[in-house]
């Protein structure tokens, strides 16, 4: 550690001192649903479930408590009834760092609490512009880049939910086709809880500037109630990019309608060689130069060890 811990703005938690916070609180996953959550070539077992994730959600499901104690109290002052404003969870980090099957499950624990049964989980893949779109702005090598998402898109969205509407919708992604589904959407109705994932989710940016003055520019961090970083050492996270790569090559790439079918012939040293290039020209360009940045200004960091599981937590005081 660089700083001394009495002058960082987190604290920090072994495994075993985080695991001592789960206080009883029983586990309500089955093996079963867990492979059902798990991301492509992740390790991860009930123990990782219960030593790191439900702790985590104990602590989530008690900022939730708040926030509805002060939902109502507002309600109450104001004399006369608000729409119900669902809690936000942002959660970041690297391609193949493990943040969707964290937000997986993360929303299938948070809505086994009794008072968050509504757990919505969006990824900010369906705000990305479209690959006409992307190619027209010569931005297709850089899909996952900051300058790659409608943001102002994802921004309107996440301020629909913050209002209370009673319907809103997002656009879809599919990996198989490497772009967004036209006409397809996912309606959000009013949940307890909005889990956000996506790379750049804790991004900013520079202020804008009109007639000599500063504007104050809204940037998607702005609208969550609580934000995640999963992290791990880059050279852990290219090896499991290259190790993912080969396993969606197996699988998914041999799918003739597959946007990545042309890599599904590659022999093993070739597919190693294709991984690691893509990772260096994209994903850990963008890792370093983005995303790793925006660590700092989670709430909650979950630190990960070579073999994915959870080795250390980082929450920030307040």
């Amino acid at each position: 550690m660089l700083v001394n811990e009495h002058v960082s703005p987190y604290i920090s938690f072994t495994r075993e001192e985080w695991r001592q916070l789960r206080n009883s609180t029983p586990l309500p996953l089955s093996e079963d649903e867990l492979v059902k959550l798990k991301g492509i070539n992740e390790q991860i077992s009930l123990e990782d479930v219960s030593e790191i994730y439900l702790p985590l959600s104990r602590l989530l499901n008690l900022y939730v408590a708040s926030s509805q104690d002060t939902y109502r109290v507002t309600k109450t002052f104001l004399r006369h009834p608000t729409e119900k404003v669902p809690y936000i969870i942002g959660i970041a980090g690297s391609v193949a760092v493990g943040k969707s099957t964290t937000a997986r499950i993360l929303q299938a624990l948070l809505s086994r609490w009794p008072n968050t049964p509504k757990v919505d989980l969006v990824t900010t893949d369906g705000f990305l512009y479209p690959n006409r779109i992307l190619e027209e702005r010569g931005l297709m090598k850089r899909k996952g880049f900051p300058e790659s998402y409608n943001i102002r898109r994802l921004i309107r969205f996440l301020a629909d939910v913050k209002s209370g509407r009673p319907e809103v919708a997002a656009p879809v992604y599919s990996h198989l086709a490497y772009d967004i589904v036209p006409g397809q959407v996912q309606t959000i109705r009013k949940p307890d809880i909005v889990i956000v994932e996506g790379l750049n989710v804790l991004q900013t940016g520079e202020s804008e500037q009109r007639n000599g003055k500063y504007i104050p520019k809204l940037f998607v961090s702005d609208l969550f109630d609580f934000s995640i970083y999963v992290d791990a050492d880059e050279d852990d996270i290219a090896r499991w990019y290259v190790e993912r790569f080969k396993v969606l090559q197996r699988t998914a790439f041999s799918n003739p309608n597959s946007y990545f079918h042309h890599y599904a012939s590659l022999e093993d040293e070739e597919a190693t060689e294709t991984a690691l290039r893509i990772w260096r020209e994209i994903n850990g360009l963008n890792l370093v130069s983005n995303i790793l940045p925006t660590k700092q200004r989670a709430q909650l960091i979950l630190e990960k060890g070579p073999n994915h599981s959870v080795q250390g937590v980082k929450l920030r005081k307040l």
